[in-house]
Order: C-alpha cells, then sequence, then structure tokens
C-alpha cells in the first residue's frame, strides 16, 4: 500500500460543479417531511443546502430534537441551524426570529395553516396573514416574509437554543442589520462550537434592544413583504458580514435557482428506475446523506480548527461529525458517490489529529458536532480505496491516540481491538513492521474477552440493553461487533455450522436492533456461514418488507414489538426511538438498493445483494456505472450470476476500484436461493 503526501496544488472548489444541473436531477422526487414527526427519524423539512450548517425551519410546540413537528400547529418563530437525525433532545437552533402584527409580540404562538417543503426551500402560512418562504444556498439565506398591512415587526432571540444549551453571544447593532457570534453546547452537550453571523431586514427598520439577548424591530405599517438576509460563517463575523454583502444583490428566485441546482447536481449522480414509490423513497433518504458534515472554510481557504485557531487550506474543510454512528453506511456512501467532496472530508478528518481530536467534542469546535471514535478507520479505509492523505504527518497523533481507547466494557473492549487492527494497517501501509505487528497482535486480545462476556448465551442478561454498562445494544448485538476478524469469530462461536445457528437465532428470534447502530452490519455475518444465500434475503426484507423490532434506544426491550415497514416515505417513517444519526441509517438504505454493503470499512470490498431497482446508472469521474438487473421483480431476491463488462465474475463481492472504474454491472436475479459464488467469498481475517 502507498500513502501520497498533499501536494501544494489547487483545488477546484467544490461547488463549482453546482451550477451545472445534473443529467439525472431529482429534487423534485425528494420529500424533505419524511421521519419529521414524533420519535421517527428526528428529521425536518427545513430550507437548507448540501452540507450546510446553515438551515431555517419554525420552532413548533412540541417540537422534536430538530425543533420541528410536522403535525403541530403553533409556531413559536424560527430557527437557523440544527443537526439532522441526532439523539439527546436536539441541537442547535440559533437565532430564533419571530413575526409578530401590532405594535409588540403578543408572546402566543402563530398558528400554522399549511406548510409546503422541497430539498433548498421551506414555505408556511398562518392564520394571522403572515407568510414565509425561505431558501438556502450554502451559508448565505433569504426568507422572505409577508404581512397584511398595519402594525408589525420582528423579535429576535439570540439567547434560544434548543436542549438548553447557549453559551454566550455578543453582537453589534446597525439599523436593520445585526451581527456578531453565539456560542452553544455541541450535541449532548459534551463541548462549545461558535457561529458567527450577519443578519439584515434590508428595511427602513431598526434593532433596537428589548432585554437581555432580545432584539425588537419594528416595521412601517405599510410595509407587505420583508426580505431577511443571514450569512453563517465558521471563522469570524467579518466573513459573515461580507457573505452577507455579496449577496445583497440576490433575489429569492436566483438564490433558489442557485440552491436547486446544487441539489440536483448531487442527487442527480444516480439514477434509478423501478417502483414509483420506491424511487421517491431512495431519493428522500439519499438526500438525508448530505446534511452533514457541514463546510467551514471560507472560499479564501481560512477555516478554524478544533483548536480554535485560523487556518488556511487550498480545498473545502469540513466539520460536524458523527463518525461511531456513520462511518460503516453514509461515509463509505459519500466516498463512492462524491469523491471531489469526499477527499476534502478526508483531509478534514485528518486535522482532527493535528488541531485536536476529542471522542465527542471540544471546547473550541468550528461547528456543531457529536462524536469522532473510529476516525482512523474512516483514514484508512479512505486511502486503501486510492484517496491522498499525508498520514506520515499526523503519525504521532495517531499514535498519541491510541493511549485513550477504552476497554473498560465488553463493546469498548472490540471497539478498541478494531482501532487497534486499524492502526495495525495504517502503520503497515507507512512500511514500519514492527509497529504493525504490535497492533495486530494487540488486536487479537478481543479473543479471551469475547469467550468471556459473549460466547455464553445462556446468561441471564444477554437480551438486556446496557446490560454490563455498554452503550445502547445487548451482549446478543455487540458479540458480533468484529468486522475485522470474521474468520476468528467463526472459530470462537464454534465453527461455521454453529456461528451459522446463532446468526439464525439472533435474526429469526428478532434479537437484532435495527433502531440503532451496533449490530448495523450483522447481516453481512451471512456470508461467513453456511447460508450465504441469507444475507440477500435478509437485507430486502429488512429495508422494503414488514420487520418485527423489540429493541428501541430509549433503553428498553418492549413488551410488545413494533411490527411496521423500517423504511416509509412519510413523517412517522423508521422505528420509534430510531434516530437516522446524520445519515446513518438512510445511507444503509441506500447502499442495499444500489446493491452493495461494505462488510469490513478498512478493506476496499463491497458484498453484493440484489438491487432495488431493475436499472441504476451512477455518474462517476471516469464514467458511468451502469448496474442492471435484467429478470427484476420483488420475488426474485437471490443472486443467480454477476457480470461485469460481460465476465462473469464467480464471486459475490467487488472490490472498489471495480465499482468506480464503471462499466455494466448486471446482476442476475433468482427466486430460490443458489451457490453462485459462494467458493469464492471474502472474508476478513485478521491473522498477523
Amino acid at each position: 500500500m502507498k500513502y501520497y503526501r498533499l501536494g501544494l496544488k489547487c483545488f477546484l472548489l467544490v461547488w463549482c460543479s453546482v451550477w451545472h444541473l445534473g443529467a439525472f436531477a431529482q429534487r423534485n422526487q425528494v420529500n424533505v417531511f419524511l421521519g419529521s414527526s414524533g420519535d421517527h427519524g428526528q428529521l425536518s423539512p427545513a430550507a437548507t443546502s448540501p452540507f450546510s450548517q446553515l438551515s431555517i425551519l419554525p420552532l413548533t410546540v412540541p417540537a422534536t430534537h430538530t425543533g420541528y413537528e410536522y403535525l403541530a400547529k403553533d409556531v413559536l418563530g424560527f430557527t437557523h441551524n440544527r443537526f439532522e437525525g441526532v439523539g439527546c433532545q436536539g441541537s442547535g437552533g440559533l437565532l430564533l426570529l419571530k413575526p409578530f402584527l401590532g405594535k409588540q409580540d403578543d408572546g402566543k404562538p402563530l398558528r400554522k395553516v399549511s406548510d409546503t417543503a422541497q430539498p433548498g426551500q421551506y414555505a408556511i402560512s398562518f392564520t394571522n396573514g403572515i407568510r414565509m418562504k425561505a431558501t438556502v444556498l450554502q451559508n448565505e439565506g433569504l426568507s422572505e416574509y409577508t404581512f397584511p398591512e398595519g402594525a408589525k415587526g420582528f423579535r429576535l432571540d439570540l439567547g434560544h437554543t434548543f436542549n438548553r444549551a447557549f453559551v454566550g453571544e455578543q453582537h453589534t447593532l446597525n439599523g436593520s442589520r445585526v451581527s456578531g457570534w453565539i456560542q452553544a453546547k455541541t450535541t449532548c452537550h459534551v463541548g462549545t462550537y461558535t457561529i458567527y453571523y450577519a443578519l439584515d431586514l434590508g428595511t427602513t427598520a431598526t434593532w433596537t434592544e428589548e432585554s437581555n439577548h432580545i432584539l425588537v424591530a419594528h416595521l412601517s405599517p405599510k410595509t407587505r413583504q420583508v426580505p431577511v438576509r443571514i450569512a453563517f460563517s465558521a471563522v469570524d463575523p467579518d466573513a459573515a458580514e461580507q457573505r452577507l454583502q455579496q449577496g445583497a444583490t440576490q433575489t429569492y428566485a436566483s438564490l433558489l435557482q442557485q440552491s436547486t441546482a446544487a441539489w440536483n447536481d448531487l442527487l442527480g449522480t444516480v439514477q434509478v428506475e423501478g417502483p414509483k414509490d420506491r424511487t421517491s423513497l431512495f431519493y428522500s433518504l439519499l438526500y438525508r446523506t448530505m446534511q452533514s458534515p457541514f463546510r467551514i472554510s471560507e472560499t479564501d481557504g481560512r477555516f478554524r480548527g478544533t483548536d480554535g485557531k485560523i487556518h488556511e487550506a487550498t480545498s473545502p474543510r469540513y466539520h460536524g461529525w458523527a463518525i461511531w454512528d456513520n462511518y460503516k453506511t453514509q461515509l463509505p456512501l459519500l466516498a463512492l458517490l462524491y469523491p471531489r467532496i469526499y477527499q476534502d472530508i478526508t483531509h478534514s478528518i485528518a486535522n482532527l489529529y493535528r488541531y485536536g481530536k476529542h471522542d465527542f467534542a471540544g471546547p473550541t469546535e468550528p461547528a456543531n458536532s457529536v462524536r469522532t471514535e473510529h476516525a482512523a478507520v474512516v483514514l484508512l479505509d479512505a486511502v486503501r480505496k486510492g484517496y491522498t492523505l499525508d498520514v506520515p504527518a499526523i503519525r504521532q497523533a495517531l499514535l498519541a491516540d491510541t493511549a485513550r481507547f477504552d476497554f473498560s466494557k465488553p463493546d469498548k473492549f472490540l471497539e478498541a481491538s478494531y482501532d487497534l487492527w486499524t492502526m495495525g494497517k495504517l502503520f503497515e501501509g507507512l512500511h514500519e513492521k514492527p509497529l504493525s505487528e504490535h497492533f495486530l497482535r494487540k488486536s487479537q486480545a478481543y479473543r479471551p474477552l469475547w469467550e468471556k462476556e459473549f460466547k455464553d448465551l445462556s446468561k441471564s442478561d444477554v437480551d438486556r440493553m446496557s446490560a454490563r454498562s455498554m452503550y445502547q445494544g445487548t451482549i446478543r448485538q455487540y458479540r458480533w461487533s468484529v468486522p475485522f476478524d470474521v474468520t476468528g469469530l467463526v472459530q470462537l462461536a464454534g465453527g461455521r455450522k454453529a456461528f451459522t445457528e446463532q446468526l439464525d437465532d439472533f435474526f429469526d428470534n428478532h434479537y437484532f436492533n435495527r433502531a440503532n447502530e451496533p449490530d448495523l452490519q450483522s447481516p453481512t455475518l451471512y456470508y461467513a456461514s453456511d447460508k450465504p444465500w441469507k444475507y440477500q434475503q435478509l437485507v430486502q426484507q429488512l429495508a422494503v418488507d414488514t420487520v418485527v423490532q423489540y429493541y428501541f434506544n430509549d433503553n428498553s426491550r418492549g413488551i410488545g414489538a413494533h411490527i411496521d415497514r423500517i423504511y416509509k416515505n412519510e413523517p412517522k417513517a423508521l422505528v420509534r426511538t430510531m434516530d437516522d444519526d446524520a445519515g446513518a441509517m438512510s445511507g444503509w438504505f441506500v447502499l442495499t438498493a444500489l446493491g452493495i454493503q461494505q462488510p469490513l470499512v478498512g478493506e476496499p470490498i463491497y458484498y453484493l445483494n440484489v438491487p432495488l431497482f431493475r436499472k441504476i446508472t451512477i455518474r462517476l469521474p471516469s464514467k458511468n456505472l451502469e448496474i442492471s438487473v435484467p429478470n427484476f421483480s420483488n420475488h426474485r431476491r437471490y443472486i443467480q450470476r454477476v457480470t461485469l463488462n460481460g465476465k462473469d465474475l464467480k464471486r459475490l463481492w467487488l472490490t472498489h476500484e471495480e465499482l468506480t472504474g464503471g462499466g455494466k454491472l448486471v446482476i442476475e436475479a433468482s427466486d430460490k436461493p443458489t451457490t453462485y459464488g459462494t467458493e469464492n467469498i471474502w472474508i476478513s481475517d485478521a491473522k498477523p
């Protein structure tokens, strides 16, 4: 394996491609209200832009973790950021702006009549005659408020956040403009992040101080329409001010057109042909994988690191991580579909080691964030997929990070062993054989731990959530968490026959927890069993059929089961308490729909299943990849044969290089299990 240093060359900005409408524009297929009701995903229909921290949406009563409940009628105003799909009662909710009628705000909620939304745009109307629509392009937003005649104004709460996360703020008033910074706690209140902003009403109105952190602006009684412009920066107030000034001449229509083009460009990377309802579901979930991480750098290359200092880069930088949640699905999906963006994301993850990496978040985060465990796994995966990373430059930080690996609990021990394997492979790539062998050898320490904690399933606590102080999972669910050494896992389970029986017991008796990530990749283990065909059936069942789910993210094993489809194109989607977790769960569906899953992040291998569409076309940098199922049917879920560019592969897996090389991948389906490719299945093996 080779590592290449990043040369000092100028990269084209990612969004140069945004202005070109993708050939497969699919924005109109997206239902942005999916997962926006109750505890079913924690998603929102906010006006936002791909990978943008700025998002505009009402704050409803009651609210979900994003501040918005689809069924709610009462609205307290509009907030301007949120972290999609995460837990801990929400994250974000800055700059609460409320339009009001009369000489002052009466403190009562606005009453919703109806609202509509598409990627890049949100609109709502109220019973008092006020209407609002908003659009966002990167960190620039424009909301247009329409009022009836008479006294009116705005109230701006600079101290508002979701979940009582406010830390502090400073602002400057200049007529209709307010600018400054706001600090808030990150997701789960672990660290602190800062947003710099500038907001302008664009009229003769003047902001005045009403009370601590509260501003009020009164409008002329004859004013009917007010454009509210807002700009964010993760660098400094001047950058936000400059962005606001540069966009001052933008009309709503032009900004929306550019936001639409940005979404169409990315959504249009994939074209699927199949059942209409499934097509809309696919694009609605693909949309969810592009909400974070957030782009934090300015066009001049400046960005803030986790050390709180300003640095410079020759390409965009990102922040806002949920790596523990989405490293198995969302990040591999981005690596496949959006290589130019993903190159910059990997540089940004590497920067965590340069400027200060925290497992959750630190005191000077440049954007709202969740957690970064397994960041090194993502870097290894990127290098092995051909991405350019200066691994030697962060060598010492990688070594130092190993001192923080946590072996204190059974689940943590297995995860830390995965990280040790990762370090072994990273140093193997650096041609440091002694260090590589050291870490690979240490990774094998999971074996006696597994035999002690996970082998015996007769113990009374094996089905109890968070037993033995584990995190949001059971012994049964975490026992599969050895993706780097499935060969060893089979041996520990008692051989292939016993391994198969244990997998059957796990899935047939509904011990699988589809509401969270600990056992997310466990279906792939069937390719190491006596029934590899069951993987092909199982992933389709989980994606499109009714399932039985007993486990929920309030750390409970319910008395009654959730019996329904997991993925539905409606506000109450997913399983109750199932957070989308920054695109983790949406990413799993999208990968399954494409016919692939990566069983081991860190190894550029994908397991194949029959796709959920008869034809899929992926726009790649070199040439398109066309995936087809010539005898497609919902009843044909087993693989009969696989050909790539006319050659019979005689196997059930592909390399990243084969996928990204483009061409024609044909997967012939069968309505019965087959033995095709079962003599040549790739299975991970961590023997030193």
